[in-house]
């Protein structure tokens, strides 16, 4: 969509390369707004002062370096894709159309143990992880590709899409709580 994604917080660089190394590696550049710290944060308006960090924020930027979208949300929500694609199509009508896969509903199965997740959580891939080591047959839903798995999720936690949530023989934990997991399961 002739678009550069920049991942921009407030963190130092050692701490975003391992985040990122966490992730599997990213397609993006990141940069570091650790010192002065949060600078570029404030001049968006993304900063919190009080706690020394910033808010999960999208700005789309025009090619002549205009604001034309801000979305600022909780750190827990997980943005719509499409929403942004269709702002940046706005922006940039000349583009041509983009087919995103369309996300599938698919049946939720609760039975068992089941991790409701994300590609990108480090949580994710712990539980995934201590699941095989532990020889525990699980059914995997993405959140991110799921509409069902979404719902499902922000009902169990108020609101928020918070990866991962396990749903383990009719009880919920939210996040990586191996204690509270295995608890269930040991």
């Amino acid at each position: 969509m002739n678009v550069q994604v920049l991942g921009i917080s407030v963190d130092h660089v050692p701490v975003l390369k391992a985040w990122a190394e966490s992730l599997g590696g990213i397609s993006y550049p990141l940069i570091s707004d650790f010192w002065p710290h949060g600078e570029v944060a404030l001049k968006y308006g993304a900063f919190r002062e009080d706690e020394g960090r910033s808010e999960r924020a999208i700005f789309i930027i025009d090619r002549d370096g205009v604001i034309q979208y801000v979305d600022i949300h909780d750190v827990d929500d997980q943005p719509d894709n499409e929403v942004l694609f269709k702002e940046i199509r706005r922006i940039q009508p000349d583009q041509k159309p983009i087919k995103e896969p369309k996300a599938e509903e698919e049946e939720l199965v609760l039975e068992g143990v089941v991790l409701f997740c994300n590609k990108w959580c480090p949580g994710c891939r712990r539980a995934r992880l201590w699941f095989e080591n532990n020889a525990i047959p699980y059914k995997e839903y993405d959140i991110t590709r799921n509409p069902a798995a979404a719902r499902q999720v922000k009902e169990w936690t108020g609101g928020n899409l918070t990866t991962p949530t396990f749903y383990i023989n009719g009880e919920i934990v939210v996040d990586w709580k191996v204690d509270d997991v295995a608890r269930l399961l040991i």
